[in-house]
């Protein structure tokens, strides 16, 4: 009965880890927007500038 016990723990844990690495990875794959201006609208910006 013990080692029965003993795998059922580790079966646990197992699964507990990959629940964990799961939702890592679901974190990882979505943009976090950190309000910075990308290239094309610094870009845009600047053309619009008049010129001398």
């Amino acid at each position: 009965m013990g080692e029965i016990e003993g795998l059922r723990i580790s079966l646990t844990g197992a699964q507990d880890k990959l629940a964990q690495l799961d939702a890592e990875n679901t974190r990882r794959r979505h943009a976090v927007d950190l309000g910075v201006p990308t290239f094309r609208q610094i870009a845009v910006g600047t053309s619009k500038a008049a010129r001398p």
